[in-house]
């Protein structure tokens, strides 16, 4: 079930306020929408020009954007002008607000209680799972039926031998208990967690034997990974954990603080986080050459356990890539609490990703409108001819474009 804590508001768009300037820039995370007002008229301008005297100038669009920034927060004056009757009612209205405010927290406090009391259902069915997985027992004959009602038969294959053989042991037959690589392969089916895991990643990763959840006492959710005996590190388990704040967020959502990860105990020469770099130095007096090693971060799955720090008064420059990672943090936290622990199996097999939500976004700039794509066919009809008998001339076939439907 998904829960109720966000760390942004919903995506719905701002009224056009002309009046009033807001108070506070909209946060980061915010897909709110400017206003803005169609009637205005501009006037004729050259717009070439014009970027080519800011391209000039960039002092000037500094002063600019400074000039532009103190305006916020600033007032227009038609609060304050209005007349006090009205002004009494404008009060009473922000009073009803605050109501409707605590009945918000209200109901995602009473949501989340559900929810855990509905994760304590599931925790025996995860629990079950594991031992599967990890050849600690074997699912029944009714439950290897109900999973197979949705497998569609292969062309040709026999349903007796199909049957006979779903009843033989993984020890009976390929000598490997479980399901070998269980929680790497849903891993690298999950998008967002694929891009993290490298190659180096993939030893220690296949010792990965469970990946639980838990519910703090306040608001907020720890993930638990347990490891196999590897060649890496000595961590048996290693957690990672979610706070949120004690104030509720504009809604009633809970808000998200920040995340704590355990330390990873490496084995000598074994960190998949670091990488050693070697470099030549030689002696201006001896002529003698020595070998410099240096130890550089690097990509890995396992920098998940080190999240990023809020930023401070003195990350200015570099706050708002700081908020980029801190909600890719946070996100993949949520992916791995909704998505992968739930439904293992599906992610395992790859069925999971026939019902991610197709992002708009992905086919932008794909698909053109149809009285376009008319025209072009008609402009590009001779061209095409052209092509087509070169390609023969050449003897090579002529490539094939089709589009592709890339659900996630």
């Amino acid at each position: 079930m998904a829960e109720p804590i966000r760390n942004k508001r919903p995506d719905i768009p701002t009224a056009p306020t002309p009046q009033n300037t807001p108070a506070s820039n909209a946060p980061i995370s915010s897909h709110a929408q400017q206003p803005g007002v169609a009637s205005i008229k501009e006037e004729d301008l050259d717009r070439v020009a014009a970027a080519s005297i800011f391209a000039q100038n960039p002092k000037l669009v500094s002063l600019i954007q400074g000039r532009l920034s103190t305006l916020v927060g600033r007032s227009s004056g038609y609060i304050e002008s209005l007349p006090p009757q009205i002004k009494r009612r404008v009060a009473g209205l922000k009073g009803i607000q605050k109501d409707h405010s605590k009945l918000e927290a209200e109901f995602q406090e009473e949501v989340l209680q559900l929810e855990k009391k509905y994760f304590a259902k599931f925790t025996p069915l995860y629990e079950k799972r594991a031992t599967i997985v990890n050849g600690g027992a074997e699912p029944t004959e009714d439950e290897i039926k109900a999973g197979e009602e949705d497998d569609e038969p292969e062309e040709g294959e026999d349903a007796e031998e199909k049957s006979g053989e779903s009843a033989e042991t993984a020890e009976d037959k390929a000598g490997v208990a479980g399901i070998p690589e269980f929680w790497l392969s849903a891993m690298k089916n999950q998008i967002s967690l694929a891009e993290m895991i490298t190659d180096r990643d993939e030893d220690a990763l296949k010792r990965l034997t469970d990946i639980r959840m838990e519910y703090l006492d306040k608001p907020g959710f720890r993930l638990i990974f347990e490891f196999a005996e590897n060649d890496f590190f000595t961590n048996k388990t290693m957690t990672k954990t979610y706070f949120y704040r004690n104030e509720s967020g504009y809604g009633g959502d809970f808000i998200y603080d920040h995340a704590e990860g355990d330390k990873i105990d490496w084995k000598a020469g074994k960190d998949l986080t670091v990488r050693v770099e070697q470099k030549k130095q030689r002696n201006k007096n001896t002529k003698q050459t020595r070998i410099v090693k240096k130890t550089v971060p690097t990509e890995s799955f396992f920098n998940f356990f080190s999240p990023p720090k809020a930023p401070t008064e003195d990350d200015d420059d570099a706050a708002s890539d700081i908020e980029e990672r801190l909600e890719l943090d946070y996100q993949l936290g949520e992916d791995i609490k909704e998505k992968l622990i739930p439904r293992a199996i599906d992610w395992f097999t790859g069925e999971a990703l026939a019902y991610e939500e197709i992002d708009e976004d992905d086919f932008e700039g794909e698909f053109e409108d149809e009285d376009d794509e008319d025209d072009d066919d008609l402009s590009e009809d001779h061209d095409d001819d052209e092509e087509s008998e070169e390609d023969d001339e050449d003897g090579s076939k002529p490539k094939q474009e089709a589009a592709e439907c890339k659900q996630s």
